[in-house]
């Protein structure tokens, strides 16, 4: 079905080890993302039940060479030298359609040379919250991982309760992480660091191989691509949740939906993690963690710049502060979108201050805020004023707001902009309950509420009945407060 190559394996050991999946009882297929294997170059494919057996660990998959990858990471600040693929065994890499090299990788496939004791395996709700989460944030143009497959396993995995177990099947640009080069840098081993670093700009980045220090053009690519990634992050409300080094993608994808989330009720401060009890990973945190996670990059690249002393120190470092300009540059651009302003608007940005002041103090729900400024912007009349302004619990301040913000709209404004403000405001994000609700569904035996869900969040800017009926925000007794990592 699928093509593979395996150019990673080739990397000296322990970046790569080798690994079969441990079998599972009953795997049945829940979902299989037909449309991604075809980008994938999938010529046919096969009968669910043979899905079930390769997206499971069952069966290999033919031409697959499956294995684990090596690396380290700081969590919540704290560095481990080894941690890797505990659950998940690359199967090698596929290239897609547009010509670019993909990995398919298994999670939740048993036991690695990296489990440190664990079972290896994942329980069905933390796969099936990835698998929605990563496709919304694929239709929503935000770089990230994909989902593939997903397969129950007939067996229960034992975490807080037993829970019925399942394996995920995930696409990416690559799965090497700041922890990846961490990983090569704690070894002192400056010929496994340059090999993944070469291999890295040959895979990602050719054109930093042309430049005078490859090594230093690498880490301003990464930079670059990283900035831009968390400002669309913060653009839709998304809580990572476990910013470690050994989540943060050298590729600027996001990767690893552990305990995720997206902000409804707006607060800067918000944090779901059930792990994150210093609050390290806050919403409006992660900029700063993420400068912070590249700051770490930097260093295992040192030995490798052509700089020395001072003066190498001196160019990593402006290297991590372009972060900053980068960030702020690429958000000023959401600002004016998600505000339908003008892309040169020079009120974009304190426009968005005062309204997420707002939505803070008037306990706004931050999507339906966004959804209804745009309906408004399309049709400016009394309904659409009115739904917008029932959304908060201080009236009279959003009025004065909308006035202001009436005064920075361009007077003829032209079907771009208010097309650019709808991409930028999705009806319907992944509620938290309305993924516990799945979930829930599923543990019970019923997968429609999550195939319902899946085709919804895979059209984020959909205006039908169902999605405004799935959009709408949690009730009280519906807000999920906390959420799990599946490990």
């Amino acid at each position: 079905m699928l093509q593979f190559e395996h150019l990673y394996s080739t990397l000296p050991e322990p970046l790569w080890v080798a690994t079969q999946a441990t079998p599972v009882a009953q795997p049945e297929l829940i979902a299989f993302n037909a449309s991604l294997a075809e980008a994938l170059g999938a010529k046919e494919i096969p009968d669910s039940a043979t899905l079930a057996q390769w997206f499971s660990g069952n069966q290999p998959i033919p031409h697959a060479k499956s294995g684990a990858l090596g690396y380290a990471g700081h969590q919540f600040g704290n560095f481990v030298p080894q941690l890797g693929d505990g659950r998940a065994l690359l199967l090698g890499e596929v290239i897609d359609q547009n010509g670019v090299r993909r990995d398919v990788q298994l999670k939740g496939s048993g036991r690695t040379p990296f489990s440190r004791g664990g079972d290896g395996r994942s329980p069905l709700g933390p796969v099936l919250r990835e698998y929605l989460v990563s496709e919304f944030m694929a239709a929503m143009g935000i770089p990230t991982t994909r989902a593939l497959a997903a397969v129950t396993s007939g067996e229960r995995v034992v975490r807080q309760l037993p829970e019925p177990g399942a394996v995920f099947t995930r696409v990416a640009s690559s799965h090497i992480r700041v922890g990846t080069f961490q990983f090569a840098a704690a070894r002192r081993d400056e010929a496994l660091l340059k090999a993944l670093a070469d291999h890295v700009i040959e895979r990602h980045y050719p054109e930093a191989a042309n430049a005078e220090d490859p090594y230093l053009a690498l880490l301003e690519a990464v930079v670059a691509l990283q900035a831009v990634l968390i400002a669309r992050w913060m653009s839709i409300g998304f809580i990572h949740g476990v910013m470690n080094t050994d989540n943060c993608s050298i590729a600027g994808e996001t990767i690893d939906y552990g305990p995720c989330a997206f902000m409804e009720q707006f607060d800067p401060k918000k944090v779901f993690s059930s792990i994150d009890q210093g609050k390290r990973y806050a919403f409006d945190n992660q900029p700063a963690i993420a400068q912070w996670n590249l700051a770490r990059f930097a260093e295992t690249l040192l030995p490798l710049m052509k700089e020395e002393g001072d003066a190498l120190v001196e160019q990593a470092t402006d290297a991590i502060r372009h972060f900053e300009p980068l960030f702020s540059a690429e958000q000023r651009r959401l600002h004016a979108d998600k505000l339908g302003l003008a892309a040169d608007s020079d009120q974009a940005m304190s426009l968005m201050e005062a309204l997420e002041s707002h939505m803070h103090q008037g306990r706004m729900d931050m999507t339906a805020t966004f959804d209804a400024l745009t309906q408004y912007a399309a049709s400016p009349n009394d309904e659409s004023r009115e739904a917008l302004l029932a959304l908060t619990t201080q009236p009279n301040e959003l009025i004065a707001w909308l006035d202001k913000w009436q005064q920075a709209q361009v007077v003829s404004q032209d079907d771009e902009r208010f097309t650019a403000m709808r991409h930028a405001n999705p009806v319907i994000i992944p509620r938290n309950h309305r993924v516990q609700e799945v979930i829930d569904a599923a543990y019970e035996g019923d997968f429609a509420p999550f195939h319902t869900l899946l085709a919804v969040v895979a059209k984020p800017f959909d205006e039908s009945v169902e999605a405004r009926r799935l959009a709408a925000p949690a009730t009280e007794n519906e807000q999920v407060l906390r959420t799990f990592c599946g490990t």
